[in-house]
């Protein structure tokens, strides 16, 4: 880990502070000047999906930044991610994500979820019927087939439980260089993050401070005692102390916020270092509460609808 950066196993380094750029009101202009701002602050890590609307906006605010001499794109770090519907083809989905954010390549495209989708469904919440057995050999050749192509730099993975990725990993030539998932102090992810240690798999974490402010998020990391207690006893933010815990664990950690305080405030995490006993009574003393949860299904082809929530219980 050098520089705020740790390298990955295809060789490249990715920063550890990724800004999110996911918003349900999906504001082109809101969006592009929030990133405008995280650059000059030296955020270079960026992440999308086509699912969040953001990737046009993401585009033009970067390539901006480049022609004007803000950041030279070898600077940056680019994530999007292969939504459910377009499995069956992910050369043309990157494709269609690199016109439409006017960029050669991107850094890093993930698999987002572990579920395939019929190919007209663009909900972020299908319905049972528009979900198709999932086949994990036909998707994964295709995304090394992007990589192969430079469509981009890395290929991986996203919401993963240990189960899929070690089906994934029994299959792969190109093995998986990152696993995005939901984690923070309270959804602690140990087992997963084990065996992603084992594999130099990078584990990258999103919702690192519980997603207040989303409609599926919690303030329950935020404002629990024992992170309040260390935040004042550092000087910190409560926000910034899970950050912390969070990088502690050698994940990068992808916080979103349009705000320019907790921007700041995300960015100051990186100088936050929590003392060895205070990451051991966190781990030992929080009960774990996964924040995304119920209402999202994921298909399987012996067990066909189960919930989130069942398949990090490593039922499938």
């Amino acid at each position: 880990m050098r520089n705020n950066q740790v390298r990955l196993n295809n060789g490249t380094t990715i920063p550890l502070l990724g800004m999110g750029t996911y918003s349900f009101e999906n504001d082109r202009k809101i969006t592009e000047h929030a990133i405008q701002a995280a650059l000059k602050m030296g955020y270079r890590h960026f992440d999308t999906a086509q699912i969040y609307g953001s990737e046009a906006a993401l585009g033009n605010a970067l390539n901006d930044a480049i022609s004007n001499g803000v950041v030279r794109r070898e600077e940056l770090f680019v994530t999007s991610k292969l939504w459910g519907s377009h499995h069956h083809d992910p050369v043309s989905a990157l494709q269609k994500t690199l016109k439409c954010m006017g960029m050669e390549y991107i850094d890093m495209y993930l698999v987002h979820w572990p579920v395939r989708l019929k190919p007209w469904v663009c909900d972020p919440i299908p319905e049972e019927d528009e979900f198709e057995p999932l086949c994990l050999d036909v998707t994964w050749s295709g995304m090394e087939k992007c990589l192969e192509m430079g469509l981009c730099k890395g290929i991986g993975v996203s919401n993963f439980s240990c189960k899929k990725l070690q089906n994934l990993l029994d299959l792969a030539s190109v093995p998986p260089a990152i696993n995005q998932v939901e984690m923070h102090p309270m959804w602690r992810q140990r087992k997963l993050r084990d065996l992603c240690r084992d594999h130099n798999i990078h584990v990258s974490a999103y919702s690192p401070i519980g997603a207040p402010g989303n409609f599926w998020g919690s303030t329950a990391v935020i404002e629990n005692p024992l992170i309040k207690s260390m935040a004042l006893k550092h000087g910190a933010t409560p926000a910034q102390v899970a950050l912390s815990w969070g990088l502690s664990k050698g994940a990068s950690i992808i916080a979103k916020s349009f705000n320019q305080e907790r921007l700041k405030e995300n960015k100051g995490a990186l100088e936050l270092k929590l003392e060895d006993d205070e990451i051991l009574e966190i781990d030992s003393k929080l009960k774990e509460v996964k924040i995304m949860r119920g209402d999202v299904y994921v298909n399987d082809a012996t067990s066909p609808y189960k919930t989130i929530q069942e398949l990090w219980d490593g039922e499938i």
